[in-house]
């Protein structure tokens, strides 16, 4: 089906499904590497959140534009179909714009959970953080399991997690609940153990709307095209950032790496996007190697040494490397001028009892 029939079709009744055989069409399109346009991935994504197609097709529409290679078009596609038809929005008032931080998984490095270490931190400062995570999917343990295990709700209302925002300074819509996305989301996630463009287009429907961010991606080549996706869909600035492990030799994780380097697309408020690399030692860490900041499938693990990290009683290893997450998010919030400041205002804040205070009061208010 060509996007000016799709679109036509779509304007005249909303409700409109393609056939098998249409939606077939455009699963052997994507087979055969054409790209999709915004909108042929919009109409074609609605089909799977109103579970229009049966599930083989479904997962042959994700797994064919995930062997293609995920286009910004089509990413940003997914998103608004995500966002449109299966996403509760809120409208969340702060004293400075909202950050989200967010790694989107399918990493080849399975470490600690660092960006929500890196989100306390930040948020330590006075940095409003609307977090949108998910339960463990591929990884050893999730966002919301270790959140969960720390006694924050992580299965509560979009109200209640607007309310921890703007009193809290930090809270979390978890991807997989029907309180945030009531229609397929959670049961898309929790059948998937592959990477799609999921980790990216589901990780930005966030119910908040940020428009300043910090997201991870798991493969190098997702940079630029889930920061063009990000400009297209309205977001100002931001930092897209993929680390390498130890030099690239065991892959990569979707945060900055302190084991070899990290490689960034920066999107600014005028539209542009910078891409730049840096290493350990530009910032004063001292690189580690892979089994100092391994992660737990214990839950229960993971919540105790965050909540050390956070007194500031975890290694050297595990400490710089939230730091240096942090140390984006201050920088892209305009908190601090540089990354490498943001890290050092980040080493400060360990240093008091700040990143836990932040954390039992964000306990308190999403309850």
């Amino acid at each position: 089906m060509s996007t000016a029939l799709a679109t036509t079709l779509y304007a005249e009744n909303s409700e409109c499904e393609m056939s098998s055989r249409e939606f077939g069409a455009v699963i052997s399109a994507l087979i055969a590497g054409r790209d999709l346009t915004r909108a042929e991935a919009y109409y074609s994504f609605r089909q799977i959140l109103l579970d229009q197609q049966s599930e083989m097709q479904q997962g042959a529409f994700l797994a064919a534009l995930a062997a293609k290679g995920e286009t910004a078009a089509e990413i940003a596609g997914v998103w608004q179909a995500i966002y449109e038809l299966d996403t509760v929005p809120v409208a969340i008032r702060t004293r400075q714009p909202l950050v989200e931080n967010c790694g989107t998984g399918m990493d080849a490095v399975k470490t600690f959970n660092i960006s929500t270490a890196a989100a306390l931190i930040a948020a330590a400062d006075g940095v409003p953080i609307a977090r949108h995570g998910s339960r463990s999917i591929t990884s050893a343990c999730g966002t919301v399991d270790v959140l969960e295990a720390l006694g924050i709700n992580v299965e509560c209302s979009v109200q209640t997690v607007q309310r921890s925002i703007e009193i809290a300074g930090i809270g979390i819509f978890n991807g997989m609940s029907a309180q945030v996305h009531p229609e397929a989301l959670g049961r898309i996630l929790s059948q998937m153990s592959f990477g799609s463009v999921l980790n990216i287009s589901a990780s930005l429907a966030n119910p908040a709307l940020p428009r300043i961010a910090v997201r991870g991606v798991s493969r190098r080549e997702l940079l630029l095209p889930t920061a063009r996706a990000m400009r297209e869909i309205g977001y100002r600035r931001a930092l897209v950032v993929y680390g390498e492990a130890e030099a690239g030799r065991l892959g990569g994780i979707d945060e900055a790496s302190t084991m070899g380097r990290s490689h960034v697309c920066a999107l600014f408020s005028d539209g542009r996007i910078s891409e730049y690399s840096f290493m350990p030692s530009d910032m004063g860490i001292r690189p580690v190697q892979a089994s100092e900041l391994a992660g737990s499938a214990n839950k229960l693990v993971e919540a105790s040494r965050l909540k050390s990290l956070l007194m500031g009683k975890e290694s050297e290893a595990r400490t710089d490397i939230a730091c240096l997450n942090a140390g984006l998010i201050l920088y892209v919030s305009g908190q601090q001028p540089s990354i490498k400041a943001g890290y050092r205002r980040a080493l400060d804040l360990v240093t008091t009892r700040r990143p836990i205070n932040k954390l039992i009061d964000w306990i308190n208010i999403q309850k």
